[in-house]
C-alpha cells in the first residue's frame, strides 16, 4: 500500500521514477515472489504428492508434477469407518468448543475494557501472570479428574475455555472501538449492561468475533494429544488423533510388512493433510473481510 501511494503522489506532482526508485521496485517484486513461491510450494507440493505413486514420492522423485497419478490414497482413506466417524467427532468438538470458547471470551474482554468493573485492578494481574507461569500438566489432570472430565470426550470441549492472549485482544478491541457516547446514549434509554452488551456492543464487534472464531476452531480441530493425555475411547477419537495413529502404525513390523505399510502411510500423511484442511479453508474466505481488522485493533499497543 506505501508504494502505490508514493507512485501516486509522484503521478500527482508529475515526478518520474528515477532509476534508484526502478531498483527499489524490483526488489521489492523479487521479496514478495520468494516470498509467495515459499509459502504456496509446500502447498502444491501436498496436493501433487497425493494423487502421486508413494514409492516416487518415498524417493524424492515428486517434486514439481505428480508421478505415475493415482487416487488410491483417497480411496484407503474413505474406505475406513474411523475416518468418516473421527471426522464427525471433531465437526462437534470444533463447533460447540468454539462456541463455548466465544460465550467466556468476548464477554470477559468487553468486561476487562469497561474501568468500572469491581477489583479490576486486582484481576489484570492475575491474568497476566497465568500468561507467564503455568501449573504444568499434572495438576491440569487432576483438577479434571476431579471435576468428572478424566475418559470423558466432554474435556475435548469445554478444555482450555478461555485464552488469556484472546481475553486482551478483545479488551483492547472494546476499549479502542466502542464509543462511550453510544453506550451513555443507550443508559439514557433505559437500557442495562446486559442489553447494551447484546444491542449496542456485540454488532460493532463482528472483526474480533470472526478473529476469536478462526483461532479457537483451527485450535479444537488440530487438537489430537488432549484425546491420549485423557484416555478417550477410541470411538471419540478427533480427525488428528486417528490421522496420527494411521501414521504411527508404519513404524512396526519389518520387510515386505515395513515397506507396505510405509507405501499405506505416505499415501494417507498427504491426502489426510488435504481432506483435513478443507473446513479451515472453506471457512477462512467468510472472515477474512473482518480478519485483518480484528487482529491490527485487536492486537496489544
Amino acid at each position: 500500500m506505501e508504494m502505490e501511494e508514493i507512485k501516486a503522489l509522484k503521478k500527482k506532482n508529475k515526478i518520474k521514477d528515477s532509476k534508484t526508485d526502478y531498483v527499489y521496485y524490483a526488489i521489492c517484486w523479487f521479496i514478495l515472489i520468494l516470498l509467495a513461491i515459499i509459502v504456496i510450494y509446500p502447498l502444491y507440493y501436498i496436493v501433487i504428492a497425493s494423487i502421486s505413486d508413494p514409492d516416487a514420492v518415498m524417493t524424492g522423485d515428486v517434486w514439481l508434477y505428480p508421478v505415475k497419478i493415482t487416487f488410491s490414497g483417497y480411496a484407503k482413506l474413505f474406505q475406513r469407518d474411523d475416518i468418516w466417524r473421527s471426522y464427525f467427532n471433531t465437526l462437534v468438538y470444533t463447533l460447540l468448543g468454539t462456541l463455548f470458547n466465544i460465550a467466556l471470551t468476548i464477554p470477559a474482554g468487553w468486561a476487562l475494557s469497561r474501568d468500572y468493573l469491581p477489583f479490576r485492578k486486582v484481576i489484570m494481574p492475575l491474568l497476566i501472570i497465568t500468561m507467564f507461569f503455568g501449573g504444568g500438566l499434572l495438576p491440569y489432570v487432576i483438577i479434571c479428574r476431579s471435576l468428572g472430565l478424566y475418559q470423558n470426550p466432554l474435556i475435548l470441549i469445554i478444555g482450555g475455555g478461555v485464552s488469556v492472549y484472546n481475553v486482551f485482544m478483545c479488551k483492547s478491541f472494546f476499549s479502542s472501538n466502542v464509543p462511550n457516547e453510544m453506550l451513555e446514549a443507550g443508559q439514557i434509554d433505559g437500557a442495562g449492561e446486559i442489553r447494551i452488551f447484546f444491542d449496542l456492543v456485540l454488532p460493532i464487534a463482528k472483526s474480533i468475533i470472526s478473529v476469536m472464531v478462526l483461532f479457537y476452531a483451527v485450535g479444537h480441530w488440530n487438537n489430537y494429544i488432549d484425546a491420549y493425555i485423557f484416555s478417550i475411547e477410541e470411538q471419540f477419537y478427533p480427525l488428528q488423533t486417528v490421522l496420527n495413529g494411521l501414521l504411527d502404525a508404519s513404524s512396526g513390523g519389518e520387510g515386505e510388512v515395513v515397506l507396505e505399510l510405509m507405501r499405506t502411510a505416505t499415501q494417507i500423511k498427504f491426502t489426510s493433510i488435504i481432506i483435513s484442511t478443507l473446513p479451515i479453508l472453506i471457512v477462512y474466505p467468510m472472515i477474512e473481510k473482518h480478519f485483518g481488522q480484528g487482529v491490527l485493533v485487536g492486537s496489544f499497543k
